[in-house]
């Protein structure tokens, strides 16, 4: 009942939280049968020649008997077990190989040391007791005798239907009666392979989606592993509101230097600055309803030109940011409110000098 809330897909941190600790979709069924597959296919091509190397070694070893001469170190007894044991040695390490490719594929090469550091119930006797007689076991139990269940039957099907020829082995001449039971031994080595290779392989698509299920979360573990990463909401809403409240008395500071203040008169308020080494005016400030009010009243207390045109602050309100110098398409407009500033100033200025 607690899969129940397990509802939304795993996040990427999940999925590599889990693979660090080793866990991964992999069945172990399909990385041996895969191994006993390659093993098979090679002892298949190899399998002709099995009896001629046997044969010679059964020779040499009964003559050498005989004559009262029987060494291992002889090179004929030496050669004839080599190529016995390279043709065993060559299935066996394909069959390694192809178990460990089998391995990779599934789950990629996967390094956890996690899955290796020592834990208290790993060696605990109840605990392995537990897993012994628990539900988990005994459904393994009982899926590994369906495929044994199968092998049998093929097995069985196999000698019920050369009964007769065996019967009839112990009057067959010697090439058959070495050839009879290697071809049968293949036989059933190849038919089960392909029931093991079957049953491995959805087994290893029930392991796929049970692994998945597994990784599922709830809306609540996704909320959690959104505050680890990302750090709380209210954290978060707090900083920015923070970080907005710097913005803004730097801001305000910033209005002090400003040339002239375009306003909307009462909604919109862009504080600009220019000088002559300055390529283009620069905004410095800019504010609504409440803050344009505060823009306004630090240009009044400095001193700053206070220039009411609607469409012009409008515009630099909602196409420049602070700090960008104004577009090119602004200048004439600007330099029409600057020039009246500058004359504004440079009257006053003579009438306060008479």
């Amino acid at each position: 009942m607690v899969d129940d809330n397990k509802t939304e897909q795993p996040t990427p941190r999940r999925r590599h939280q889990a693979r660090e600790k080793g866990q991964v979709a992999r069945s172990r069924e399909l990385i041996g049968v895969m191994g006993t597959a390659a093993t098979v296919g090679v002892l298949a091509a190899t399998i002709s020649t099995f009896p001629a190397h046997w044969q010679s070694l059964f020779r040499m070893a009964l003559n050498k008997a005989v004559e009262g001469d029987l060494e291992l170190q002889n090179p004929l007894a030496l050669s004839a077990g080599f190529n016995v044991v390279r043709n065993a040695a060559l299935g066996i390490a394909l069959g390694w190989a192809v178990a460990l490719i089998s391995a990779v594929a599934q789950g990629g090469l996967v390094m956890a040391p996690a899955s290796l550091s020592p834990k208290a119930e790993r060696l605990s006797p109840a605990a392995k007791l537990r897993q012994l007689f628990s539900v988990v076991a005994v459904s393994n139990l009982l899926k590994s005798l369906l495929p044994v269940a199968a092998i049998g039957y093929v097995t069985v099907s196999v000698l019920a239907r050369d009964w007769d020829s065996m019967l009839r082995l112990p009057a067959a001449p010697p090439g058959s009666l070495f050839a009879f039971p290697h071809q049968r031994m293949f036989e059933i080595a190849w038919k089960s392979t392909l029931i093991l290779l079957a049953w491995s392989g959805a087994d290893y698509l029930f392991q796929r989606f049970k692994f998945e299920h597994d990784l599922r979360m709830s809306r609540q573990e996704l909320m959690d592993e959104l505050k680890e990463t990302e750090g709380h909401p209210t954290i978060k809403a707090r900083i920015r509101r923070l970080q907005r409240q710097v913005r803004r008395r730097r801001m305000l500071k910033d209005t002090e230097r400003a040339t002239v203040v375009i306003t909307n008169p009462t909604e919109f308020a862009v504080a600009l600055e220019y000088g002559p080494e300055m390529p283009a005016p620069v905004v410095v400030a800019k504010g609504r309803n409440l803050l344009a009010a505060q823009i306004k009243q630090i240009a009044r207390w400095h001193g700053i030109p206070l220039v009411e045109n609607p469409p012009l602050a409008h515009a630099l309100y909602r196409a420049v940011e602070v700090g960008q110098s104004i577009p090119a398409k602004l200048y004439a407009l600007v330099a029409e409110i600057l020039a009246f500033v500058y004359r504004a100033q440079a009257t006053a200025a003579r009438r306060g000098g008479y």
